[in-house]
């Protein structure tokens, strides 16, 4: 693995630490999606949620998740 690749790892294990603060169910939501490989209907049944609620969580954790990882960026350049 690159150090570039490494380096972008911890920013992401950070950023995911930081939102698991903030909302915690978010967090599990991009843990079981995008480390887990599961469907939004396995996220769902796995959280005891609806589908829809998964969805939502998705994708403002993925917006949180891009601003807070290239707000770190712009602040480090």
């Amino acid at each position: 693995m690159s150090r570039e690749r490494a380096g972008e790892l911890v920013e992401l294990d950070e950023a995911l630490t930081k939102l698991a603060e903030i909302d915690e169910r978010k967090s599990k939501v991009v843990e079981l999606r995008f480390f887990g490989g599961m469907s939004v209907e396995e996220t769902a049944e796995a959280l005891g949620v609806s589908p829809i609620t998964i969805k939502r969580d998705w994708s403002t954790a993925k917006a949180w998740l891009y601003r807070e990882i290239t707000n770190g960026i712009a602040i480090e350049e």
